[in-house]
C-alpha cells in the first residue's frame, strides 16, 4: 500500500516539475527565455544582414540594423579580389578548410590516445603528467609565443603548410576532458575485454572510443574552432603568402594598414566575416547536445 501511494505522489510530482509536454507551469519560463534568446540572436542576426548591406547602407546615418535592399555584390567582390601577391581568396579559404579538417582528426586521436593511457593505464609518473598537463591550462597563448617560435624554428616547420598544424596538436583541455571522461568508464568491462584476449589498441578503438562520444564532440569544435579562427600562424610563421589561412587574410581587411577605412572594402570584410562565423555556428548547433553532455560528465569519478 505504501509503495502505491509513494508511486502515485512521485508521479504527480513529476507531472508538475517535469511534465513531458507543455504544462501551464512552464509560461513563466517562456516568458522570460524566449525574450533572453531573442536578446542573444541579436549579434547573429546582424552579421547576416551586415553582409548582405550595399555600401550606402553600410554607412547609412543613423546605422541600419536589417538590410533594406539585400545584394549579393559583396560576395562576387570578395571571390573576385586578389591579394597584394595575386593569391586568390579561394586559396586561402581551400588552405583553412584543409587545416581544420586535419587538425580536427589528428587532435582527437592524440588527445584520446594520450587520455586513454592516463585513464586506465599504470605507469609511473602518471599523476605528475596529468598534473603538467593540468598547469598548462593556466598558460594563455600569449605567453609561449617566443618559446613556441623558438621550437618551430629549431624543427624547421618556418614557412611550410604543417606549421598550422603540428603546434596544436597538444590540447591540454582536450586532454582534461577526455581523461575525466574515461575515468567514469568501469575499469572492470576492460579487464573482461582483456580477459577475453583484447588489446589495448582493440579496447580502445572498440570500446572506450564508443563510450566517449559526446566528449569527442566537444573536442572537435574546440580544434576546430582554434584552427579556423587561427591567424597567428599564418602571420608569425609564414611568408608564403599561398600558405596562408583565410582567418589572415580576413585581418588583413581590417587592420588600419590595409586601408580598412576604405568604402569599397567594408562590404568584402563583411561577407569575409560571415564566412568565419558560419562554420562554428554550424558545427556548435549540431554538436551542442554533446558539449553539454560532456561538460555535466567532466567532474564526476
Amino acid at each position: 500500500m505504501m509503495r502505491k501511494w509513494l508511486r502515485r505522489f512521485t508521479g504527480i510530482r513529476n507531472r508538475g516539475i517535469n511534465p513531458q509536454g507543455f504544462h501551464v507551469s512552464q509560461i513563466k519560463f517562456y516568458l522570460l527565455l524566449i525574450p533572453l534568446a531573442a536578446f542573444m540572436l541579436l549579434p547573429i542576426v546582424f552579421i547576416f544582414s551586415n553582409a548582405f548591406k550595399p555600401p550606402d547602407e553600410l554607412y547609412a546615418y543613423p546605422p541600419r540594423f536589417f538590410v533594406i535592399n539585400p545584394t549579393f555584390k559583396n560576395f562576387v567582390d570578395l571571390f573576385s579580389k586578389l591579394s597584394k601577391s595575386g593569391v586568390p581568396v579561394s586559396r586561402y579559404l581551400f588552405n583553412s578548410v584543409v587545416i581544420s579538417l586535419v587538425t580536427v582528426a589528428t587532435s582527437i586521436f592524440v588527445s584520446s590516445m594520450a587520455a586513454y593511457a592516463l585513464s586506465k593505464k599504470r605507469f609511473k609518473l602518471k599523476q605528475t603528467l596529468f598534473a603538467v598537463n593540468t598547469l598548462a591550462l593556466m598558460f594563455v597563448p600569449i605567453a609561449v609565443t617566443i618559446p613556441r617560435f623558438l621550437v618551430i624554428e629549431k624543427i624547421n616547420l618556418l614557412d611550410t603548410f604543417w606549421v598550422h598544424i603540428l603546434p596544436v596538436l597538444a590540447m591540454p583541455v582536450g586532454l582534461f576532458l577526455l581523461k575525466q571522461f574515461m575515468d567514469g568508464i568501469p575499469n572492470e568491462a576492460l579487464e573482461a575485454a582483456q580477459i577475453d584476449g583484447a588489446s589495448d589498441l582493440h579496447i580502445y578503438w572498440r570500446i572506450v572510443l564508443p563510450m566517449i562520444r559526446p566528449a569527442l564532440a566537444t573536442i572537435a569544435i574546440l580544434a576546430f574552432q582554434a584552427a579556423w579562427n587561427n591567424a597567428e600562424s599564418s602571420t608569425l610563421y609564414v611568408t608564403n603568402e599561398s600558405l596562408k589561412a583565410f582567418s589572415f587574410y580576413l585581418s588583413t581587411l581590417t587592420s588600419t594598414t590595409a586601408g580598412a577605412n576604405a568604402v569599397a572594402g567594408q562590404g568584402i570584410a563583411a561577407v569575409a566575416a560571415l564566412i568565419m562565423f558560419v562554420p562554428n555556428l554550424l558545427i556548435f548547433i549540431f554538436l551542442q547536445s554533446q558539449v553539454m553532455s560532456t561538460m555535466s560528465h567532466s567532474g564526476m569519478k
